[in-house]
């Protein structure tokens, strides 16, 4: 840690020494590393495998070339919950509430080391699967611009889904706090559950994550057309009920947190 923030006697650490510290503990930390790393470079060899599938530069090949930020979507779930939960694992959560006792600060600078991670790792991921796609583009067919309408806000909004579903996976290890239950659950929320759920009501798949950052962050033209079973949420609103799902996560999370033993 740093020399200014381990002088201090325990419980006297402000929010940017523990924000200091979660970004030590984060940047030491092999395995979440490595899963954001991984979400940064499969989605983009989706979008290389798929690019040239894409008969057209319009809408579609937009949400195409993203449409493998939903890897990314469930590995920063996981960085979040081992963000959590890998303290529990080792043993050393009961020494970082030993110096900080106020369990919600240390939890909000949890949340914004992983928000601010995954949100850099998104946007990362949802740029360079854009150029990726273009990449394989058939000859002839060139990608769209960012300046054509709704091409930037559905990179910057799939992007930025991921910082969202980091911090369910935080709240979540807050929750559970053993790692591999947690996964379970991010992956059975996310992808089995919403998979599931969506393919038998329709009413429903519009509201859940896999539907929201797959159809309505990555769109680009309007969310309702004539003869669809059901109409997606705007990428605005899709966004919005992202963050209520992290926001219930992280809520919970915390007084769980604050009113159980170590």
């Amino acid at each position: 840690m740093t020399a200014r923030a381990s002088h201090q006697p325990p419980g006297r650490y402000r929010f940017r020494h523990l924000a200091r510290m979660e970004w030590i503990k984060l940047r030491s930390l092999r395995s979440t590393w490595l899963t954001l790393a991984l979400a940064v470079i499969a989605p983009a060899g989706i979008a290389l495998a798929t690019g040239g599938s894409n008969t057209t530069s319009g809408g579609m090949f937009v949400s195409n070339t993203l449409v493998g930020m939903l890897i990314g979507v469930l590995l920063t779930g996981v960085a979040g919950v081992l963000a959590m939960t890998s303290e529990y694992t080792s043993g050393t959560i009961s020494a970082t509430f030993a110096a900080a006792p106020r369990r919600l600060r240390v939890l909000a600078a949890k949340a914004a080391v992983i928000g601010a991670a995954a949100l850099i790792t998104g946007e990362a991921e949802a740029i360079l699967s854009f150029f990726a796609g273009g990449m394989t583009l058939h000859h002839g067919i060139t990608a769209p611009a960012l300046s054509q309408p709704g091409v930037l806000r559905a990179i910057v909004l799939t992007g930025a889904s991921l910082s969202l579903t980091g911090l369910f996976g935080l709240g979540l290890g807050a929750i559970i706090r053993h790692t591999a239950a947690a996964i379970t659950v991010v992956v059975g929320i996310v992808f089995v559950g919403g998979t599931f759920i969506g393919q038998s009501d329709f009413a429903i798949r519009p509201y859940l994550p896999l539907y929201i950052v797959s159809h309505s962050l990555g769109a680009t033209g309007p969310a309702c057309l004539p003869g669809m079973a059901s109409c997606w949420l705007s990428p605005w609103s899709g966004l919005g009920l992202l963050a209520g799902y992290a926001a219930i996560a992280m809520l919970l999370g915390g007084l769980i947190l604050a009113g159980r033993d170590a």
